[in-house]
């Protein structure tokens, strides 16, 4: 039973992980995409992680384990990704660079980018099926599988315009993704092998989703003068994820 469960969260997160690349298939057909369109989708992103944060990681996390372990679970998540976004060198379209200094080419920073981004969202979908309920797991892989495809065309579409082939555009988009079974794997293997580790493990993925919320999603949508396009972004996603979660109950 254990084996399977570790396999379930692997693949769920492999599918998940996939979908941005299948988000990345509009650069065959287009070159570019409006600004306010693509804020409206990454709003939307930003709304499906943080409901899937809500319902799917805190609340069981709370039921589970309690008040106390949760919140410092969420803190210690969020003080891991500001750490790890301080330390690795990347690149956001938008915001720019961050991290140490390094002499990497820009498509790498911007690999590295979305794979400090995807890693949380891996973890969270290996540790909901970790917890044993298959259809909260289930719910979370397909609302982190909604929200990477607009990830998958916001990181193509840069990398067209640095001169890169939409062949190759798509592919990096593609390999992004992969970080996410990793992050699926390390988090249902954790959270099975030690039962105890659960609720934390929930909220330490919680946190750290909540950081890529805050920190890079909603101000890579405020800078374009769509903002409002963005909060209701936003507020579909959140309406998306808590109905699927409601639904796999």
């Amino acid at each position: 039973m254990t084996e399977n469960i570790v396999l379930l969260g692997f693949l769920a997160s492999l599918a998940a992980g996939c979908a941005t690349g299948v988000g990345a298939l509009p650069i065959l057909f287009v070159r570019k995409v409006s600004r306010k369109l693509l804020d409206g989708m990454l709003g939307f992103a930003a709304g499906v992680m943080l409901a899937a944060t809500c319902f799917s990681l805190i609340i069981p996390a709370i039921e589970s384990g309690g008040i106390w372990i949760t919140v410092v679970g969420v803190a210690v998540g969020a003080f891991f990704l500001d750490r790890v976004d301080k330390l690795v060198p990347h690149l956001h379209p938008i915001l720019g660079r961050e991290g140490l200094p390094a002499a990497l080419s820009r498509v790498w920073l911007f690999i590295l980018a979305i794979t400090i981004h995807n890693f949380p969202e891996g973890l969270a979908v290996g540790v909901g099926f970790g917890s044993g309920d298959i259809s909260s797991g289930t719910a979370l892989a397909i609302g982190i599988g909604l929200q990477n495809m607009p990830e998958g065309l916001a990181v193509a579409l840069p990398l067209l315009r640095e001169d890169y082939s939409k062949g190759k555009a798509l592919l990096v988009a593609s390999l992004s993704g992969l970080v996410e079974p990793i992050g699926g794997l390390i988090g249902v293997a954790a959270v099975t092998i030690a039962r105890p580790f659960l609720p934390f493990g929930l909220a330490f993925a919680a946190g750290a989703m909540l950081f890529v919320i805050s920190d890079e999603i909603i101000p890579e949508t405020h800078r374009g003068g769509f903002e409002r396009v963005a909060t209701f972004g936003v507020v579909i996603g959140f309406i998306v994820m808590m109905t699927l979660d409601n639904l796999f109950a």
